[in-house]
């Protein structure tokens, strides 16, 4: 066995105290005294507008500092300038070099943060549905088959990632965030959806909740009136950024127990890991979290976008991909970067992006090419750029309807007309000459 994998031995790991850093702690992280004042000055004008939080795990255990600010993981915590236009950089630069007070600065975000597209694909006007003829904000079903459920307590999450599509639940606005906090609320939902058969708990992140508080919410679905129930996912980048909590945190042996109860009750149990990079699989104590879940029962699938600054290169895809195979997770989605938030600084071309993926199934057995992608969450559903062809003189992208809000649509194939800067679904126009793609009538 490779010897970095034999850590059966680990009986038990000392408790670690949980310390985490947001924007207003950033001059007392330690390593950010080698970088110039100019650059942490950057770093604190776009965390007053896009969440930062990190904790000493990130910083002491997966960053390297002598790769910094090129560093994939340093880059996929901390805040660089190129993330907010110039414009919005230098209104906000300017506040912050004479004396305001906290509410300038906030007034000041707040408008900055309305260009950056708070809520992509339709989540508020489409995705919310209702009881009694009011909408349940901490639930979206865009999907037949799928409600997500943002548990109130699960809001935050053990660090966060530069490029989060959901950034705007941790920015302090009410109107921004989903967030449901009743139990009895999300059962009735399901009681009356006997269509549903997968939840998805998700975030922020699920596990920086207690877990007496997930039990409240998730113990309930063993009764037979949630038999429709089947899947229950949890949306988690804890394996990445706190994998302690699967391990020595005072109520990881109870989360542990709760897995098993479902998976005992005939629950598929899914852990969606948010991995980014290999270097995330690397210590320890993540192999040791790994480990532990599996042990439950419970399936880990990886999933995460193409990113420039951190992981626009094949290479580092296989190399996840191979690494999370050893390890017994199944790799899930490449997703592309999401029009939202800091996209202009992580997006690539959608071509790109097929070539980074074909490059990385290269490399792979097919145990590795379970992953999908690329894939775009879009308005109407998760869109797959196939390849690039040539029909009739005319060079295409080849796209299919992974998952549609219409269930007619759903492994429907269709073309759009070749583009090389294109970056999302809605930047791509039909082929052949129609007017509109089929999802648009």
């Amino acid at each position: 066995m490779d010897k970095a994998l034999d850590i059966r031995h680990l009986r038990t790991v000392e408790p670690r105290a949980f310390k985490v850093f947001t924007h207003h702690q950033l001059d007392q992280i330690e390593q950010l005294g080698g970088l110039p004042e100019e650059i942490r000055f950057d770093m604190r004008v776009v965390a007053n507008v896009l969440p930062f939080r990190v904790n000493e795990y990130v910083i002491e255990e997966l960053i390297d500092w002598t790769r910094v600010p090129d560093d994939p993981i340093f880059q996929l915590v901390f805040p660089q300038r190129e993330m907010l236009e110039p414009e919005a950089f230098s209104r906000m630069a300017t506040l912050l070099r004479g004396e305001p007070s906290r509410a300038e600065i906030k007034a000041l975000a707040t408008e900055l943060r309305g260009d950056l597209n708070p809520h992509p694909a339709g989540q508020m006007e489409l995705n919310v549905p209702a009881l009694d003829d009011e909408a349940v904000d901490g639930l979206q079903h865009k999907y037949r088959e799928t409600v997500l459920f943002f548990p109130s307590q699960g809001q935050v999450c053990h660090s966060y990632c530069t490029f989060c599509f959901r950034w705007a639940q941790f920015v302090g606005d009410k109107d921004l965030r989903f967030a449901l906090g009743e139990a009895d609320t999300l059962h009735r939902y399901l009681r009356e959806h006997p269509e549903v058969s997968d939840l998805l708990v998700t975030g922020g992140d699920p596990m920086v909740m207690k877990t007496h508080h997930l039990e409240g919410y998730l113990s309930a679905l063993t009764a037979p009136e949630f038999d429709h129930i089947q899947t229950i996912r949890i949306g988690t980048k804890s394996l990445t950024f706190w994998p302690y909590r699967f391990v020595s945190d005072a109520d990881s042996d109870q989360l542990l127990r709760l897995l098993e109860k479902l998976v005992r009750a005939g629950k598929h149990v899914a852990l969606m890991a948010h991995y980014n990079h290999w270097r995330e699989l690397e210590t320890p104590i993540a192999r040791e979290a790994i480990r532990r879940v599996r042990d439950t029962g419970a399936v880990i699938r990886s999933q995460g976008p193409l990113l420039r600054h951190i992981n626009d290169n094949a290479d580092d895809w296989a190399r996840m991909w191979r690494t999370q195979v050893r390890l017994g997770i199944v790799p899930y989605y490449m997703f592309v970067e999401r029009d939202t938030g800091a996209r202009r600084y992580f997006e690539v071309p959608l071509v790109r992006a097929w070539e980074i993926y074909r490059g990385a199934m290269q490399q792979l057995s097919g145990l590795g090419r379970t992953a999908r992608g690329p894939s775009m969450s879009a308005n109407p559903g998760k869109v797959e750029i196939q390849g690039v062809t040539e029909i009739h003189g005319e060079k295409l992208f080849v796209l299919r309807m992974i998952q549609g809000r219409n269930p007619d649509w759903v492994q429907r194939p269709f073309f759009a007309r070749y583009d090389e800067q294109a970056t999302w679904l809605d930047q791509l126009t039909p082929a052949f000459g129609e007017e509109k793609f089929f999802f648009e009538e």
